[in-house]
């Protein structure tokens, strides 16, 4: 049955198939109940309020993508055996899905160059075996990824043991997704975070959904979107894809919703991928036509007015018409709505990071929001929506090639330790080091850098260079399998609701929150602060003002992280206090930014060509589906899209003629970077007519390297492809 909205009672039925998969349904409630933050998204939910409460206590909000999470880690373990039946080679084989579903993994292994399988080791013999290799290598000659699974404590702790090492190639998971987005951000507020907090989002009488699919990916942002449209407000989607969840969606949670559906967006505008930042410039230009702009604000609060403006009348309609693909009218239509707004939320998703120009369409959201005076004051502001649960946290403690100067001193300072002065090297850079042989060891805290990573052909080369990489997992995925170290280690860790101790992480609303942890599941796997520490004991005994085993204790790193992370004073406490709290100086309800002198600043930009314009070419995005959550896939269909497989390109039907193909015809998709065969051709007319899309990792053979100078975001979205009749 083809799908019409999002969520409704197939999402009941749904719980119901994951509570059976997990042990029963009320196995399946508990765990989630559990006071712990949600393992999915960075929407914020659980912690102290309890499991299915976000942060204005609002009870039994759960989505899929929580089910999906706490399921995934209650399935049994990984035999041993498993790791003699099946050999490396038969792992590549594997689908994303296939490898996530294999089970917990319980026991350390190790890979060796040579070898057709993995096979189990003792931690001693990891921990051995990571501390030798670090000890024959130069600091720099390493690396050390984040992902935003794990708890600030870990991520704390681990960019510490990095920089006393003496290294500052220290990057997180968010450089290939959010990173324009705090870039963007400092640029014009001063703080990289959303300068919002969820309250705000519903006093909101119009909100801006640009190049994001909540619905799929952020489910519980959905009855925020509801409450707005309920009091009468306007949810205006940008996107070259009309969403079926952003269309109509049942909140399971509502009675009326599940019943009737909530029509979420009022206007939906869909532009060509990459011509977001011409319209975001068409929208501030019409807006200015009408004599909307709020002109006290922008001279008394903003800086770099007088060019901004003088851009914005030099800038043509052609131009923008050109460069967008959306018509002045419908432009001049959306600015109205705006003009008449009183509060207005811009939220964004990587549909605007995900490009070679992201920072500078942030820029622009913030040049639209300062237009109108709509940030600095309640109801509105600017949003990014973030992806994992504690990416933005992982962030703020330290995980980035160069600490903020606050963190450094105070570590010195406080602390005593012995930090690296070196520029740190960037995600991508690693990468590209590993090839040349310039970086020789990796260690991965969480998350699937192969996966993640543009270029899979090159990824798969450059970590196969190295002499060891090391990841901290807590299941199969492709990185397992596909670059593979000479030397490559895994070591199975607990998941959020199995520490031992209670650990902290922040929402994308700059919020942080308490999970008690709890009884783990299976015998085997620990926890990643203790194996953190243990490492570091091994590694570095003798280090000026560190004691390994007092650092072992999540309550001793957090007074650290109290102590010197800007804003994070609270979190000393609470363990005592319980009590969880909004970090200062992000939220900005006043008109004083986190800029040097407090004021926003405007940018001007160069807007860029549209890409993909032969007649044999398409511009292609990378997407999630409504069954996978960052590289993870939970379920080969992708129901809100009325897709039942993954290896396909949807195009409207418009270009499948043009193309000269049928649909469901075998096709292979190229690239400049690489190609794929057997895949089948899909008309999809739900997409603008010369755009595609098709399923992230699977595609990432097809996106190059090049990425955003200034964030160094590789550009997932407007790549452009062939499409050729196999």
């Amino acid at each position: 049955m083809r799908v019409g909205s999002g969520g409704g009672f197939r999402a009941i039925l749904y719980t119901i198939k994951k509570g059976r998969e997990a042990g029963g349904v009320w196995k399946l409630y508990q765990a989630l109940r559990t006071r712990n933050s949600c393992k999915t998204c960075a929407v914020g939910m659980g912690g102290q309020k309890g499991g299915m409460v976000n942060e204005l206590g609002h009870a039994f909000e759960v989505c899929k993508k929580s089910m999906q999470a706490m399921a995934a880690d209650m399935q049994p373990g990984i035999d041993p055996n498993f790791w003699k039946q099946n050999s490396i080679e038969s792992l590549k084989r594997w689908s994303p899905r296939e490898l996530e579903t294999s089970g917990r993994l319980i026991h350390p292994l190790r890979y060796r160059a040579g070898a057709s399988h993995y096979e189990v080791i003792t931690w001693k013999e990891a921990f051995e075996s990571i501390a030798s290799h670090l000890r024959k290598i130069t600091p720099d000659e390493s690396f050390w990824y984040f992902s935003g699974r794990s708890s600030n404590e870990a991520g704390f702790l681990l960019q510490l043991l990095a920089r006393v090492y003496g290294t500052n190639n220290v990057n997180n998971c968010s450089y290939y997704c959010h990173q324009a987005s705090g870039v963007g951000l400092q640029t014009s507020v001063g703080s990289g975070t959303a300068t919002i907090v969820l309250e705000d989002l519903e006093k909101a009488d119009t909100v801006f959904l640009i190049g994001g699919n909540p619905a799929s990916n952020h489910p519980r942002l959905m009855t925020s979107l509801m409450r707005v449209r309920r009091a009468g407000g306007h949810v205006i989607v940008i996107n070259p894809v009309r969403e079926t969840g952003l269309i109509n969606f049942r909140i399971p949670s509502d009675p009326i919703s599940l019943l009737k559906g909530t029509k979420i967006a009022s206007h939906y505008v869909q532009p060509h991928i990459g011509g977001d930042l011409a319209l975001l410039w068409g929208l501030a230009k019409a807006t200015k036509q009408l004599g909307a702009f709020d002109e006290p604000f922008l001279g008394q609060h903003t800086t770099g007015l007088d060019q901004w403006q003088q851009s914005l009348d030099d800038l043509s309609w052609h131009e923008i018409e050109t460069k967008s693909g959306v018509a002045r009218s419908e432009i001049e239509s959306i600015a109205k709505l705006y003009s008449q707004s009183k509060r207005t939320v811009f939220s964004w998703t990587m549909g605007i990071t995900h490009h070679a120009h992201g920072v500078d369409n942030v820029q622009a959201i913030a040049n639209l929001a300062f237009a109108r005076g709509m940030v600095g004051r309640e109801g509105c502001g600017l949003m990014p929506i973030r992806g994992h649960s504690n990416v933005q946290g992982i962030g703020s403690v330290g995980v980035t090639p160069k600490l903020k100067d606050q963190i450094f001193t105070a570590l010195r300072e406080q602390f005593g330790v012995n930090l690296p002065e070196t520029p740190g090297k960037d995600t991508l850079e690693c990468m590209e080091a590993a090839e040349r042989g310039e970086i020789k060891v990796g260690f991965c805290l969480g998350g699937n850098l192969f996966g993640s990573n543009p270029d899979s052909t090159f990824a798969d080369k450059a970590m196969s260079n190295l002499d060891l990489n090391v990841m901290m997992s807590t299941t199969l995925n492709t990185g397992h399998a596909h670059g593979l170290a000479r030397e490559t280690i895994v070591l199975p860790v607990l998941a959020r609701d199995e520490e031992p101790s209670p650990t902290t992480q922040e929402s994308m609303f700059n919020f942080v929150r308490l999970s008690d942890g709890g009884p783990a599941r299976l015998p085997g796997p620990r926890s990643e602060i203790s194996v953190i520490a243990a490492i570091g004991k091994r590694l570095l005994p003798d280090t000026p003002g560190i004691d390994w085993d007092d650092l072992a204790q999540p309550s001793t790193i957090r007074k650290w992280i109290g102590a010197v992370v800007p804003g994070y004073g609270k979190i000393s406490q609470i363990d005592e206090t319980k009590e969880e709290f909004q970090i200062e100086g992000r939220t900005f309800h006043e008109p004083t930014f986190g800029t040097p002198d407090g004021r926003g600043v405007l940018h001007c930009h160069s807007l860029p060509d549209l890409k993909g314009t032969e007649s044999n070419q398409l511009r292609l995005m990378t997407v999630r589906s409504e069954g996978q959550f960052n590289t993870v896939v939970y379920e080969e269909e992708d129901l809100y899209r009325n897709q039942e497989r993954r290896d396909i390109i949807l195009m409207h039907p418009d270009d499948l003629k043009r193309l000269g193909l049928s649909h469901d015809q075998k096709v292979t998709v190229r690239s400049d970077t690489g190609e794929l065969n057997q895949i089948l051709a899909r008309g999809y007319d739900s997409i603008r007519s010369g755009n595609a899309l098709m399923y992230y990792p699977e595609s990432n053979v097809l996106v190059s390297r090049h990425a955003d100078p200034q964030s160094k975001t590789p550009a997932f979205k407007g790549v452009v492809v062939e499409v050729i009749a196999e």
